[in-house]
């Protein structure tokens, strides 16, 4: 531990990652760079001056802290200089200094580890399609890499979920409470953050993971991604530390398929099963690899029970929301007099079917915690349905 607690300082510093890269490859090793006589950092290549003043705090109050956390929440730190750190993330640009990793994560030579990403917003095909290239990467041998968000890298994970598979997630925040979610992934892979537990979450930590999952795995598929999307940022990062690049194809008027059609157009594999992306990683893992078969196929989900209907009401003249007598309409009818304004403000919100929750946020410009908080009553009541990918539906019936 004695080593370990100048890995932690330098790894809990609100400085770039470049910085503390920079520090380790000028000093060997964070002992040595904590230990360097004041005023050198600011003469380091890759640190500006405002990163050198914090760091010169050399401050190490927050490193027992960290090491007890990560007891007790039973979280790995691996450092740089271990030789468990994975080597094809060591070998990029600006690789974490220390990585906090919860669960198993598989060696390198065990399997390929693929990332399976795409925009937040995706569509059902999207959804799908990230979903069942997971599965199907898993069943070959593989390993699901997943940021988490919404849309098609939730799906992926889900995907490898269901083939029983090994799923890593990579947290754009410190390890804390884990989800349901999860705790599913936890049972056969890893949850991986290079931030301590406990940090308190910055907006740019989330583009940084980027280049912790593209820099983990062997491949990158892109799955759905609009001309403006993070997910070509994401693979335009992967490619730059030599990443294999697989895209699937949208229609050619999707626009969720703009920029992963105009990936294949540059170049990148176009796949439509998991085994178009294996495939080209079968002559690394010698028996590793499997070819599709019988339990390649994903089994269909479960049928969700029916939703109960809403209790029926006597006829009223009263129009909960008024449409256009050419189009569907909600039949609140008697119910509209249990509803408050701002109940009444999300349904009027929601534009037919499938409308992402964001949008209904910034429709309405309520809190993201308010617009949840009413949408469970609203779901509750039967007026509205989830489906996947964070989008509502209104329950509706022919007028």
């Amino acid at each position: 531990m004695a080593a370990m607690k100048y890995w932690l300082w330098l790894s809990a510093q609100s400085v770039s990652p470049q910085a503390k890269i920079a520090l380790i490859r000028h000093y060997g090793d964070a002992e040595t760079a904590w230990f360097a006589p004041a005023g050198e950092y600011e003469k380091i290549a890759g640190i500006n001056k405002k990163d050198a003043q914090r760091l010169e705090a050399r401050d190490l109050s927050v490193t027992d802290r960290i090491a007890r956390d990560c007891k007790a929440q039973g979280i790995e730190m691996i450092t740089l200089q271990d030789a468990a750190y994975p080597k094809l993330l060591k070998n990029i640009p600006a690789p974490p200094v220390v990585l906090y990793v919860k669960g198993r994560l598989p060696s390198e030579e065990e399997m390929p580890s693929i990332a399976v990403i795409g925009t937040r917003k995706a569509s059902s095909y999207g959804l799908k399609m990230g979903q069942s290239i997971a599965f199907e990467i898993s069943k070959c041998g593989g390993s699901v890499i997943s940021m988490l968000g919404e849309g098609v890298d939730r799906q992926a994970a889900r995907g490898c979920l269901r083939a029983e598979g090994c799923c890593i997630g990579v947290l754009g925040t410190g390890h804390g409470a884990e989800t349901p979610f999860q705790r599913d992934i936890l049972k056969n892979g890893a949850l991986i953050s290079e931030y301590p537990p406990g940090t308190k979450s910055q907006k740019h930590f989330f583009r940084e993971r980027n280049r912790i999952a593209s820099g983990l795995s062997r491949g990158v598929v892109v799955v759905e991604a609009p001309e403006q999307s993070g997910a070509l940022l994401f693979a335009a990062e992967a490619l730059e530390q030599g990443r294999e690049i697989f895209a699937v194809p949208g229609n050619a008027d999707s626009a969720m398929s703009v920029g992963s059609n105009e990936l294949i157009k540059q170049g990148a594999k176009p796949v439509t099963c998991g085994w178009d992306v294996m495939g080209d990683f079968e002559y690394l893992y010698p028996g590793k690899i499997k070819k599709p078969g019988v339990d390649f196929v994903m089994p269909e989900l479960p049928e969700q029970p029916e939703e109960q209907a809403a209790p029926k009401t006597q006829e009223t003249t009263i129009k909960a929301v008024d449409k256009p007598k050419t189009t569907e309409y909600i039949d609140l009818r008697a119910q509209l007099s249990g509803l408050d304004a701002e109940q009444l403000q999300i349904i009027s919100a929601i534009e037919g079917n499938d409308t992402h929750i964001d949008d209904l946020i910034e429709r309405t410009g309520m809190s993201t915690a308010k617009v949840l908080s009413q949408l469970t009553v609203l779901e509750i009541r039967g007026f509205v349905r989830r489906s996947a990918g964070r989008r509502i539906s209104l329950n509706i019936k022919p007028k």
